[in-house]
């Protein structure tokens, strides 16, 4: 049978929230919180996130916004224009880097591509996410490409419906509980689980029951015995 498999981009297709991870660990460096530990400013910042995100969105940019504002609200010294400078220099660093491929995944994609109809769904801002698919070089393995602000049940119903498939047919695969399984499961899809040891802390959650209608894999390369 020919499936319709969605595929996620980020910390999925290719590394993503290492170099989030990263540039916070020099954040908190560099603000040296006199009394607050590296974990107690990152929960300063979730709380900023979970707010900002909702309202600006994903990405670099935004990213860069949201630690100018934990460092507005934490710093123990006044705020120079030195600052926001290192600050926004994370955000540029960010949205340019290389893009590294998680393994096994080109070879995977051009062996589903040739069975199924696969489609890039990802969530961000979608200059970003374009730079980032052309920077990859696997672009052209897809049939299709979604970016959309917020991944979330309507984004997968309103995907079906646009395109009048059957969600029956239909598979979301990606390292996400929050934004990739759960919302798919919901929208009445099947869903493949690919954890990743550096999954972003705001986008875990339990997994709700599949009802048959999930599969756990351990890498990006066992989707080609399954489909």
């Amino acid at each position: 049978m020919r499936f319709h498999l969605f595929i996620d981009a980020d910390d999925t297709l290719w590394e993503n929230n290492i170099y989030f991870e990263r540039a916070f660990a020099g954040f908190a460096g560099f603000l040296r919180h006199s009394t607050l530990s590296a974990e107690q400013v990152r929960a300063v910042l979730d709380r900023i996130e979970g707010v900002n995100n909702r309202i600006h969105g994903y990405g670099a940019r935004n990213f860069a916004r949201n630690l100018r504002e934990c460092f507005e609200q934490l710093a123990e010294r006044p705020v120079g224009p030195e600052d926001i400078e290192y600050i926004d220099a994370i955000g540029r660093s960010l949205a340019d880097h290389a893009i590294e491929l998680i393994d096994g995944v080109e070879k995977t994609l051009i062996d589903l591509g040739a069975r199924h109809e696969l489609t890039l769904f990802t969530k961000g801002d979608p200059a970003e996410q374009r730079a980032k698919i052309g920077r990859s070089g696997i672009g052209g393995h897809f049939h299709h490409r979604e970016i959309v602000r917020e991944k979330n049940r309507a984004a997968y119903q309103a995907m079906i419906a646009a395109r009048r498939l059957e969600p029956a047919r239909c598979w979301m695969i990606g390292n996400s509980p929050k934004s990739d399984i759960n919302p798919a499961l919901e929208a009445g899809m099947s869903a493949v689980f690919i954890p990743h040891p550096n999954t972003w802390r705001l986008e875990k959650e339990e997994i709700r029951d599949g009802g048959g209608r999930l599969l756990v894999l351990e890498r990006f390369s066992d989707l080609a015995v399954y489909f």
